[in-house]
């Protein structure tokens, strides 16, 4: 693996952070204020709408999707998007400056890949041009949703229609103003012998008679406007049977298509938000005095800063090492990293700022700093696109296999 940048990437990181620095920092607290106080929460920002102009301007517009897409990609490599989405990462919405942002990335790339050519007129080109946002429905209040195979929407066939009935709640972007689709993945064909041939995903507009917002989901009293997570009642939700993606029974293999890279681009963005966190803690220690000395200089604080660098490095080479081999053997060949730095990221990233929330004592857990939400954020990932513990139990069972195999 070759460690050293391209000249392009090294040009758009350069470019990136430039943007961030003019345009994104100063305006982020700003940012935060106007979605807490707005009567209207689930509207961007005014001003989001004229950077997101001046990323198009700048070609920094869609940098995730791989150069298998062809036209529709920049050309970049998931190697060469880790650097750039860490960049984004460092602040929270930043993603969705540059059209980004989760989950709209995860839905174009199922559009992109799995969307027959309507499909992606219809919704695909939208997204890409960030005229729209996006919902993706999985995750179910009444079963275990860490087992997929527990969903229990019922996804029907009557004649030229589909009719979707369920229960649906984390459905993220489902909130925002600007989402006008949803892709629910639920039960075609809940008899079948093979459990995961069951589910199918397909599109539902969100306006669609019989999809009700329910309410939105708070994170550890964040709302996260003005994306949001919304529960959703899906009732006799009448849909054509174009809009099934795939084919029937074709829901898990989406599933695993969608999540390898959606899981990446949250690890990327997690090491973005570590990094920061480290940076400040650092300004922070040497600028604050206690006992008579900067609190840089006590032992605790010093390990607490070494240990962080330490992590966050170890996350950021098996990020680029997952990411360079997705794009060496695909997506299903670079599972077991994936699972390895999904289960890693999100921890280093809580670990990480909860030492910089310390160093900032009770300013770290107040709004005038960003740690008190980038750790609620880091925390809800432990759990999102499926939690620690089956990460860890299907990488168990994978290495114990291989291991066994080769003796």
């Amino acid at each position: 693996m070759d460690f050293d940048y391209s000249k392009r990437v090294t040009e758009l990181q350069q470019r990136l952070t430039l943007f961030m620095e003019q345009y994104i920092y100063p305006v982020e607290t700003e940012y935060y204020e106007y979605v807490e106080s707005s009567d209207k929460p689930w509207e961007s920002h005014p001003l989001m709408e004229s950077l997101k102009e001046k990323a198009k301007a700048e070609g920094l517009w869609n940098l995730f999707l791989p150069r298998s897409y062809g036209e529709l990609s920049p050309g970049l490599t998931n190697l060469e998007y880790a650097p750039l989405a860490e960049i984004m990462g460092r602040v929270l919405w930043a993603s969705e400056v540059f059209n980004c942002s989760a989950p709209d990335t995860g839905n174009m790339e199922v559009l992109a890949r799995y969307g027959n050519e309507e499909q992606k007129k219809e919704w695909l080109e939208p997204l890409m041009n960030g005229d729209i946002r996006s919902g993706f429905a999985m995750t179910e209040p009444d079963v275990a949703s860490s087992d997929a195979t527990n969903v229990e929407t019922s996804i029907l066939r009557e004649g030229d229609n589909y009719v979707i009935n369920g229960r649906k709640w984390w459905t993220s972007g489902a909130m925002n103003a600007h989402c006008k689709i949803l892709i629910v993945m639920g039960k075609t064909d809940p008899e079948n012998s093979d459990r995961y041939k069951q589910q199918s995903m397909i599109l539902a507009p969100l306006d669609t008679p019989g999809v009700t917002v329910v309410r939105p989901l708070n994170v550890f009293g964040f709302n996260d406007a003005p994306e949001g997570h919304a529960e959703i009642i899906l009732e006799d939700v009448r849909v054509s049977a174009g809009n099934i993606l795939l084919g029937e029974g074709r829901g898990f293999e989406i599933a695993q298509g969608r999540l390898g890279p959606g899981r990446i681009h949250h690890c990327m963005r997690c090491i973005g938000l570590a990094q920061r966190a480290l940076e400040e803690m650092c300004v922070r220690a040497s600028s604050r005095t206690a006992f008579g000395q900067p609190i840089s200089k006590q032992q605790s604080v010093r390990e607490a800063i070494a240990q962080s660098a330490c992590e966050i490095e170890q996350a950021r080479l098996l990020t680029l090492e997952a990411a360079d081999k997705m794009d060496k053997g695909g997506n299903k060949a670079a599972k077991d990293l994936i699972a390895m730095i999904k289960i890693v990221a999100p921890s280093l990233a809580c670990r990480v700022l909860d030492r910089a929330i310390q160093i900032h004592g009770g300013g770290g857990v107040s709004q005038d700093f960003f740690m008190a939400r980038a750790y609620s954020l880091s925390r809800a990932l432990r759990l999102a696109d499926g939690p620690d513990e089956v990460h860890m139990m299907q990488l168990g069972r994978n290495l114990a296999k291989y291991y066994a195999d080769q003796v």
